[in-house]
């Protein structure tokens, strides 16, 4: 017998799929008891799994009701990067004031070889799936530097908002070779260690899509 966690492991992989590939329309009121008869899938995995995808910032769980995907508008984007400037932004701070150069260094290696497949991904078959891919590990291991887990739980539930931000800014011709450099430039300056400006070159580079008129 499968296990009701695997059971919810699956509903939330199935369930994150059609979010990510936009198969869900963001403006319906999903019933959990239609779309679990729909998909197959029981009611209790289907819920737990509704559940996660709510703390992860996918869905807005309306009681009794049902739920509706999240939707990207002028709001949530600025409150997601703002969200991100401050949890990223003092993530550089925590770089500049480590005293154990074998972690920094560890997390230079693992960023320039993020930049390395980023560099790939901007000419691979997957594109713009798997640049945006590798643009969200490389902040996510910047992130992971901080060892922090609230810092964690919090990037977790941005990256629905970050994905979709990304993808919007990837539409416009270019954005992907300009984040990678931007990315390049920020990496540069961290290695280099100016903190001050790999600050605001990272601040910069968060803030970018609000003035590139996305929504």
């Amino acid at each position: 017998m499968i296990e009701t966690g695997s059971l919810q492991s699956q509903a939330y992989k199935t369930m994150k799929e059609l979010i990510l590939s936009k198969s869900l329309d963001s403006g319906v009121l999903y019933s959990e008891t239609r779309l679990a008869k729909e998909l197959g899938i029981s009611r209790t995995p289907l819920r737990e799994a509704l559940q996660c995808l709510s703390q992860d910032g996918y869905i807005t769980i309306m009681p009794s009701r049902g739920f509706q995907i999240r939707t990207l508008n002028k709001k949530t984007m600025a409150e997601s990067i703002e969200a991100r400037c401050a949890i990223e932004g003092f993530c550089v701070h925590l770089f500049a004031s480590c005293e154990d150069e074998v972690r920094k260094q560890e997390l230079l290696e693992d960023l320039k070889e993020s930049l390395s497949r980023q560099k790939a991904a901007l000419t691979s078959k997957n594109f713009p799936e798997s640049f945006t891919e590798e643009d969200h590990k490389f902040h996510m291991t910047f992130v992971h530097f901080a060892e922090n887990s609230e810092f964690n739980q919090l990037f977790q539930r941005l990256l629905y908002m970050i994905h979709l931000t990304t993808s919007g800014a990837l539409t416009i011709t270019g954005r992907a070779q300009t984040t990678y450099e931007e990315h390049l430039k920020f990496y540069q300056l961290l290695k280099k260690g100016d903190a001050d400006q790999a600050y605001q070159a990272l601040i910069a580079h968060l803030m970018m899509p609000l003035k590139m008129d996305l929504i």
